[in-house]
This record gives C-alpha cells, structure tokens and sequence, in this order.
C-alpha cells in the first residue's frame, strides 16, 4: 500500500518529522511517501497562507506516480475536498482524522494549537466536522510553527503547561494536537499527562491503511466527483480539468469520461 503525506508547507525538515511519525505508526506493508510542497509559505498560520497552500497539494496528487492514499499534513486540512475531487483514492486530513480518533476513545476533547489566529481556524473545523458536542475548547500556545523546528526551543515546555492548565479548566479527557509539527510530542507528553493524546498524522495513517483495505475509493456521484471542464484563466490556466488529466496518472480513463474527452 503506498500512501503519500503531502506537507502544503514549504519546510522540509517538518516533512521529515512528520514522515517519522507515519512510518512509526504504518503496518509492515504500508509504504510511506513524503512530498514537501514546491509552492506556499514556510509554514501555514492563517486563512492566506492555507489558501495559497492548496495549489501545491493539487500538485502533489495530479502529478506523478498515484498513491493507494493521500494524506493532507496540515492541521487546517487545506484544499481536503479540492483533493478529494481530482483522485479516486481516499484523502485524509489530519484535523479531521485527530478528531474521529478522539472521539473512540473518549467522550471529550480539547485541541491545542500555536497560535491565536490558528485556534479560531480550529474552531472553525470543529463545527464544519461536526464535533461540537465532543471538544470542549480550543487552547492556543502563541507558539509559531517554526519555533517547533528548533533544537532550543522551549516550545515543548510551552504546549506542555497548556496542555496540563486546559485538562483542568475544559475537564475534558483527551487531547489534540492541533499542528502536525507537534506529532513527535506525543509519547512524552501521554505518559506525562495520563490521557490519550492524538496526533493527526498518526491517526489519518492508519485510517488510511483500514479505508483502503475494506476497498473504499471517494465517490465521484455528486460535489466529488471530477472537476466539470471549462477554461481556466491567467496563471491558473494549467489547473483547468484538461489540463490536469494529462498529469493525473489516478484512473486516467475514468477522469477523461468526466471531463468528456
């Protein structure tokens, strides 16, 4: 089984730790691909950078070889269902992976994210995904996502006070991890706070594995289905559906029967 994790931020080394992350967690027959976008932002801290994100996860799956799944690691889960309508194969955001997760193994969550502007993002995923009735607060640390990178960095101290204030003032019983930067601090910071604590990128790997074992592909009835054709204008001349069936090498013929050629 190959599953791509596709990075929407242009920094590699948060690439590597979350494809560490990935492998640690896949089953034995699972194999792991990282791709970092070519395109966007350093990293992703607000509503213009996800929108600038998402072509260069467009990217990633209309182009090269085609994976078994895909794997969008960012916790705003940019373009998720843009990506959705140019691949049969399952693609998983890792917010809304985190989010089911904690759902089966408690009946409350909190999500910890970096910062202020990234909680209200947040907070906007919850109510799109429908878990309201399960996460009982979105906690930011004003920690960038950048500052995770750093060997001397006192973000994990950071996260960590807030993980330990907010389990106490939302008396809930699992945690989120609300960046995928974060994914390395799980082990830690579950055996130091007694509580499940779930990373997005972990969870959508190995729900990744399941979809594509029980033989689910993404419906392409209804707004999943292929992009209608019509011509795209200016710089985004190359993503009209034409063109993106010429670098779509996931089920070349169903996406020409879509896009009537």
């Amino acid at each position: 089984m190959l599953i791509k994790l596709i990075n929407p931020n242009t920094t590699s080394a948060m690439t590597e730790l979350m494809g560490d992350t990935a492998r640690t967690v896949a089953a034995a027959g699972s194999d792991i691909v990282l791709a970092t976008s070519r395109s966007g932002a350093a990293s992703i801290e607000g509503h213009y950078d996800e929108a600038l994100s998402i072509l260069g996860v467009i990217d990633e799956i209309a182009r090269g070889k085609p994976a078994d799944a895909y794997i969008i690691g960012c916790f705003g889960d940019p373009g998720l269902l843009a990506a959705r309508e140019i691949t049969a194969s399952p693609v998983l955001g890792v917010a809304e992976s985190a989010m089911h997760a904690a759902t089966f193994v408690a009946t409350s969550f909190l999500i910890i994210t970096t910062l202020e502007r990234t909680r209200i993002i947040s907070e906007r995923l919850v109510r799109s995904y429908g878990m309201q009735n399960h996460c009982r607060s979105v906690r930011a640390t004003d920690v960038p996502v950048l500052e995770l990178e750093k060997p001397n960095s006192t973000a994990d101290a950071a996260i960590l006070a807030e993980c330990e204030k907010a389990l106490i003032e939302a008396r809930a019983q699992a945690i989120v991890f609300g960046c995928a930067g974060m994914s390395n601090l799980v082990e830690r910071l579950q055996h130091r706070l007694g509580v499940p604590v779930i990373d997005g990128v972990a969870a959508a790997v190995k729900f990744a594995e399941g979809i594509v074992g029980m033989g689910l592909r993404t419906s392409k009835v209804g707004d999943l289905a292929y992009p209608l054709p019509k011509a795209y204008a200016g710089k985004l001349a190359e993503y009209a559906p034409a063109s993106l069936k010429l670098r779509n090498n996931d089920e070349p013929s169903a996406l020409a029967t879509a896009i009537g050629s």
